[in-house]
């Protein structure tokens, strides 16, 4: 059993953990924690998921009383309704002194503002990442051990220092397009994703470092490019990325030009590898970018599930006037519709999509949806229901931003 705290946009983190460990493994707390049934948790997997710990049935102070050998670094995160920086500075050293009576050395991690220590601070001081930095995080009755926190040095890297970046398209966060990949492909380890509007490739490059063999299409030839000095990058500095790869290779080589490890002779042309080529290696090969139209393209390959952006409409400073608002909800909406049904028949039945399509928000920060529910129906999709997350629950914004995603989940029939 893990504690598990949600990041900003709580539904859409509970949705990501209900597809990967089912609804009834997860069990919600409070705004932002929750409590997940499972044998083990990847938290670099998971974009919605900022923290993750291990709950203990022991009392803390046995647990902390048989650390290994060694100087602790010690941090607390109390969650409970009443808690304060300071009750959580004062249990931290009543810990201190438990393991000092012991004979060991202990730094404790202030809690210098808040109860609950940021992810910044945890990740920063390797909190439930290396061998005596422990992280006690705690709500009500509930104590866990921290197995780590999201690594927010490799999300800046990844979404950064990528070479080829469009302000203009809009900048999908890695952590939104993790959280798409897993509502897509759930708990499937392998399979080929599509993203049928991939613009920069970050849906892509994410799909490629949780292990998927990737497809991306896009309109604009101007984004196949991007994308692939993108992806590009990331082969050749994927060792630099924290990173969780399938260990099955992928059985075909890519259909596009040959990446310099390939002209080497270490990625798979054909099938099969040289002996020294590790699945690691060849599935970072495996990727394929082709220009197209997502309303009447052709795929070439298999699709075992899809997990894209769709067309968002132009950017505003400010909320358009009426008129302007129905030209642009007209657009993405077709655009939306006209790509579900290209794509109907050219996917097996039980497909899932994964889309983040545009919401508008209002002055009163409510926000504007349309209504595809009964069109998509139409198309012989089925809408996902979540059980601990409403459909117009299911966004994700920044503070200013008049443009929102809204997030859907669909099913081929």
């Amino acid at each position: 059993m893990f504690l598990v705290v949600l990041g900003r946009t709580p539904k859409l983190s509970l949705a990501e953990l209900e597809i990967i460990f089912g609804a009834s493994n997860v069990t919600p707390l409070s705004d932002d924690l929750a409590l997940v049934d499972a044998k083990t948790i990847d938290i670099d997997r998971l974009g919605g998921t900022i923290k993750a710990g291990k709950i203990i049935k022991e009392p803390i102070t046995n647990y902390l009383a048989n650390l290994p050998p060694g100087k602790i670094t010690l941090g607390l995160s109390d969650y409970s309704r009443n808690a304060t920086a300071k009750s959580s500075q004062t249990q931290a050293l009543k810990f201190k002194s438990v393991l000092k009576r012991h004979g060991r050395s202990v730094r404790i991690v202030p809690n210098n503002a808040t109860p609950a220590l940021s992810s910044a601070t945890s990740h920063h001081n390797q909190l439930g990442e290396k061998t005596n930095h422990i992280e006690i995080i705690t709500f009500q009755k509930h104590v866990a051990l921290s197995i780590g926190t999201q690594n927010i040095t490799a999300y800046a890297k990844r979404d950064q220092a990528r070479p080829a970046r469009d302000v203009a398209t809009g900048m999908l966060p890695p952590k939104l397009a993790q959280i798409l990949i897993n509502l897509a492909a759930g708990p499937a380890a392998t399979g080929r994703l599509l993203d049928p509007f991939c613009g920069t490739g970050t849906v892509l490059q994410e799909a490629l470092l949780m292990g998927y063999s990737v497809y991306g299409t896009d309109l604009s030839e101007k984004m196949i490019k991007y994308s692939k000095r993108n992806l590009d990058w990331l082969a050749s500095s994927k060792r630099n990325h924290k990173i969780s790869i399938s260990k099955e290779a992928v059985e075909e080589g890519p259909a596009r030009p040959l990446l310099p490890a390939e002209r080497e002779g270490r990625c798979p042309v054909k099938t099969g590898a040289a002996p020294e080529v590790s699945s690691e290696e060849m599935i970072f090969c495996d990727y394929v970018l082709e220009q197209g139209d997502a309303t009447n393209f052709k795929w070439k390959k298999p699709i075992d599930f899809i997990a894209s952006e769709t067309y968002l409409g132009q950017p505003f400073s400010a909320l358009p006037s009426g008129v302007k608002m129905k030209e642009v909800q007209f657009a993405t909406k077709n655009t939306l519709l006209a790509f579900l049904k290209n794509i109907h028949p050219q996917i097996k039945s039980g497909t899932p999509l994964a889309l983040s399509v545009p919401a508008w928000r209002r002055p009163d920060k409510t926000f504007s949806h349309f209504d595809i529910v009964d069109e998509i129906d139409k198309l012989s999709y089925n809408v996902h229901k979540f059980k601990h997350a409403t459909e117009s629950e299911l966004l994700y914004y920044r503070e200013g931003q008049i443009t929102a995603r809204q997030i859907i989940v669909l099913k081929r029939v």
